[in-house]
């Protein structure tokens, strides 16, 4: 069974080899500049989705955590009434 895994992981690694290599040749096929801009126009775009689910992360957990407050409140009003409440 190792030799299998051990030949699955190398042609993992031959296929990564063979992507990374088309990238590179997707970029060499451009004028330097070309690449570099496109490069950059790129990352800005990937900077920008980066930034809004890093927003929407942290708009989930201030939900999350507003959601557990008014849980709180709810529970301790929900006390308050059936104390409040005279047993028949």
């Amino acid at each position: 069974m190792p030799q299998g895994k051990d030949s699955i992981g190398c042609a993992a690694r031959e296929i990564c080899s063979a992507l990374r290599y088309l990238g590179d040749v997707s970029y060499a096929i451009m004028p330097a500049d070309v690449a570099r801009s496109v490069a950059e126009v790129k990352k800005s775009v990937l900077r920008c989705l980066r930034t809004g689910i890093d927003m929407e992360i942290q708009s989930i957990d201030e939900r999350v955590a507003g959601g557990d407050r008014l849980r709180e409140e709810w529970r301790e009003a929900w006390s308050e009434r059936k104390t409040a409440t005279p047993a028949s």
